[in-house]
């Protein structure tokens, strides 16, 4: 009698582990098995990209994991700790996001989306200083020498 037991509280424990420690979906498992996942609650983590956009007490926010972006509809409480955006000149910040993963949500016109219930910032975003290369500048010169002897010639053999 006591086998069964401890075999039934092994299984619980182990699906009870699963549970806690699932780790975050990727967009493109998500959007390949969309019928799969819509309902439930997933984790999904990336950059956050673009601008965050406040509408009253919520706001949208665009989750880009390396490969596709998608939109996530948080209480604005989860999002006013978000300070940079991924753009040109920054890199945004990383946050893991559990919630209510939607494929065609009804609530906003059909849109895929995740309505967050947890948002955590994982690494904070920076700026991105970009430096120009020596060679980089030699080109541009060469370049630029060279259409300047084609637009010369170009010149003289229309007068």
């Amino acid at each position: 009698m006591r086998a069964p037991q401890i075999i039934f509280l092994a299984c619980a424990l182990c699906l009870l582990a699963c549970e806690v420690f699932a780790q975050p979906v990727s967009s493109v498992e998500l959007i390949t098995n969309d019928k799969l996942y819509d309902g439930k609650t997933v984790t999904y983590s990336g950059e956050v990209i673009g601008d965050v956009m406040k509408r009253g007490k919520f706001a949208w926010a665009n989750v880009f994991d390396g490969k596709r972006a998608i939109g996530v509809w948080a209480p604005a409480g989860l999002v006013k700790g978000i300070r940079n955006t991924g753009s040109y000149k920054s890199t945004g910040d990383k946050v893991e996001v559990t919630g209510i993963f939607n494929r065609a949500c009804p609530e906003h016109g059909g849109d895929l989306d995740l309505h967050a219930q947890e948002l955590v910032i994982v690494q904070p975003g920076h700026e991105v200083t970009e430096k120009i290369k020596k060679n980089e500048i030699v080109f541009a010169v060469i370049l630029l020498l060279i259409l300047g002897l084609i637009w010369i010639s170009h010149l003289y053999k229309h007068r």
